[in-house]
């Protein structure tokens, strides 16, 4: 067994079952106050040096761009949601 891989493949669950939560929250929120659209471009830019280095040591193959990718996608999603949420903070805030 690859322990590295392995720490790799338990810290990225960890991570991504988070976001699944915050995805429920903004949506229904509808609000983008809390959130932090330049911290969500560092982690989705952690997330491309991940796949990047996975491909790079790994290949297509390496079983990590799965949950790398996932990640990557919910963050992504967050990012749009941050600013559909400033579009109707914006709307409230019309006189």
């Amino acid at each position: 067994m690859n322990w590295v891989k392995f720490l790799e493949t338990v810290m990225l669950v960890c991570f991504g079952a988070a976001w699944p939560f915050s995805l429920i929250k903004s949506w229904k929120s509808r609000t983008a106050k809390g959130k932090s659209i330049g911290f969500l471009i560092i982690v989705l830019v952690g997330y491309v040096a991940g796949i990047l280095k996975v491909l790079i040591v790994d290949g297509i193959t390496g079983f990590l761009l799965i949950p790398y990718s996932i990640n990557f996608l919910m963050v992504f999603a967050e990012a749009c949601l941050y600013f559909r949420n400033k579009k109707f903070d914006a709307m409230r805030h019309e006189p």
